[in-house]
């Protein structure tokens, strides 16, 4: 009973993060300030629910599921270092950021 509210609370949880990345995927204004929400609350959403996959097999069947484990530690590690390859792409095409950005000065010149 009490794993079921587990996976219920952090399903929705997981899909208010997801469903506010998204939404700040589309209505960002450029490229540079749009990733942050795939990078950010995406990730975060999805181990939410890669979290409650997992309390719930571990409660159904006999052990501890390791591929949600698995994926969670997939997704977190390569999530951070494509967008950070994203940004760098962005920048070496000199792709231009909205009036009004900071931190622009401290962008490196290739």
């Amino acid at each position: 009973m009490m794993s079921e509210w587990i996976v219920s609370i952090l399903l929705l949880i997981g899909g208010c993060f997801i469903l506010i990345g998204s939404i700040g995927l589309v209505k960002m204004p450029d490229f540079f300030m749009r990733l942050h929400g795939p990078t950010k609350a995406t990730t975060l959403g999805m181990a939410s629910l890669l979290i409650a996959a997992m309390v719930y097999f571990t409660y159904t069947h006999d052990g501890v599921s390791v591929k949600e484990i698995l994926i969670s530690i997939f997704l977190l590690i390569t999530a951070p270092i494509s967008g950070y390859m994203l940004i760098k792409s962005a920048i070496h095409h000199k792709l231009r950021a909205k009036e009004g950005t900071k931190g622009l000065d401290n962008i490196e010149d290739d």
